[in-house]
C-alpha cells in the first residue's frame, strides 16, 4: 500500500543554544566566556527527522511547540530539511522548549526548559495520522510527561495500523529510570539505547547482562560512540567498529544521526547489518560539522564526506 510518508516522528521539539570553546566549567558566582555561540534546531527527535529527511526519506513530524519565535525557528528549520510539518501542533498558550548546551570536546552539559514538549499527549495522535506512514519513531521518553504513561499504547496502536516501529528513550534527567519496558518493548521493532542508558534502565552491571535482561524477542541496537555499536537479535550480538573521526567538531546529535542512518536503510528493506553499518557511518559524519544537522544536506553529499573522511564505499 502506498503511504504519504516513509516515517512519522513523534517526539519533543525545542531549540538549542550551543556554546563552544568555553574557558572552563561553570562555577557558582563566577562567569565563564564562550568564544562561539550557535542558535539552532534542537531535540533528539528533530535532529533524527531532519537528517533522515536529508538522506532522502519522506518524513513527517508530530509534536507540540509554542506559537513564538523559537517555534517559528523550529518550523522553518524542519521545512528547510524537507520535513513535513503539517501535523505539528502550535499552542499560543505554551512556550517552545530550549536547551543550553555547553560543549567540552566530545562531551557536553545541558540545561533544558521543556516548555510545550511536556504537553503532547496520546489524544493528539490518532490512528488516522499514524496510518499515513510506514514507520513510527519515538524519542526522549523521559522529557515528555504528557505522553509517557501511554508510550506502550502508542506503539501498540502503530503496530495495529501496520507500521514498523523504533524507540530511543534517551537519558533520564532525574536518573530514576522509571520506565515499564516490559509493556513498551513488545511493540518496538528497533530499540536504540546507548550503552550507559541500557545499563541504567535494567540495573545490571554490564551491557551483556543488560541485554539478557531485556530478553530475546527485540532487536536492540546499542550505540557506543567511538567504540561503534552492538546489534542484539534473537539472543545473539553483532559488533561493528566505529568510523573514527580524528577531528571532531562536536558530537551533538551523533546518536540521533546513527538512528537516522539505521532507519533510512531499514525502511528500504536492507539487512540489519547493513542498517547498522550505515548508522555507524552517519554517526561519524555528524561529528564533522557543528550542531547535529549541518553535515546532512543530501544523500550525495553525505556519501562524499563518507568517502573523503572515512574511506567509505557503498
Amino acid at each position: 500500500m502506498n503511504k504519504k510518508y516513509d516515517v512519522i516522528v513523534v517526539g519533543e521539539l525545542n531549540v538549542d543554544l550551543i556554546l563552544n570553546k568555553i574557558d572552563g566549567f561553570p562555577e557558582i558566582g563566577k562567569e565563564k566566556l564562550a568564544a562561539e555561540m550557535t542558535l539552532t534546531l534542537g531535540s533528539s527527535s528533530a535532529i533524527f527527522a531532519s537528517n533522515l529527511s536529508a538522506l532522502g526519506a519522506e518524513v513527517a513530524f508530530l509534536g507540540k511547540i509554542g506559537k513564538d519565535q523559537f517555534g517559528e525557528l523550529v518550523m522553518e528549520s524542519l521545512r528547510r530539511k524537507g520535513v513535513h510539518t503539517e501535523l505539528i501542533i502550535q499552542d499560543e498558550k505554551l512556550n517552545t522548549g530550549a536547551t543550553i548546551v555547553l560543549n567540552y570536546d566530545e562531551d557536553r552539559a545541558m540545561i533544558t526548559h521543556a516548555g510545550a514538549m511536556e504537553h503532547l499527549t496520546l489524544h493528539d495522535i490518532t490512528a488516522g495520522k499514524l496510518s499515513l506512514a510506514r514507520h513510527l519513531h519515538f524519542s526522549s521518553y523521559f522529557l515528555q510527561p504528557g505522553i509517557r504513561k501511554d508510550v506502550g499504547a502508542l506503539f501498540a496502536l502503530a503496530k495495529r495500523q501496520g507500521l514498523t516501529t523504533s524507540f530511543d528513550m534517551q537519558w533520564d534527567p532525574a536518573e530514576k529510570w522509571d520506565m515499564d519496558y516490559g509493556n513498551i518493548l513488545p511493540s518496538v521493532d528497533i530499540f536504540f539505547p546507548n550503552k550507559q542508558e541500557l545499563i541504567e534502565l535494567t540495573g545490571r552491571v554490564n551491557m551483556k547482562e543488560a541485554l539478557h535482561a531485556l530478553g530475546k524477542t527485540n532487536t536492540i541496537v546499542v550505540k557506543m560512540g567511538s567504540e561503534g555499536s552492538v546489534l542484539w537479535k534473537d539472543g545473539q550480538d553483532f559488533s561493528l567498529p566505529a568510523f573514527l573521526n580524528n577531528e571532531v567538531v562536536d558530537a551533538i546529535g551523533a546518536g540521533d544521526s546513527f538512528n537516522a542512518g539505521f532507519i533510512f536503510k531499514y525502511v528500504s528493506g536492507a539487512p540489519l547489518e547493513e542498517c547498522q553499518r550505515f548508522g555507524n557511518l552517519c554517526g561519524a559524519v555528524n561529528t564533522t560539522a557543528a550542531g547535529g544537522t549541518t553535515a546532512f544536506t543530501n544523500y550525495r553529499d553525505v556519501l562524499k564526506i563518507a568517502r573523503e573522511r572515512f574511506g567509505y564505499e557503498e
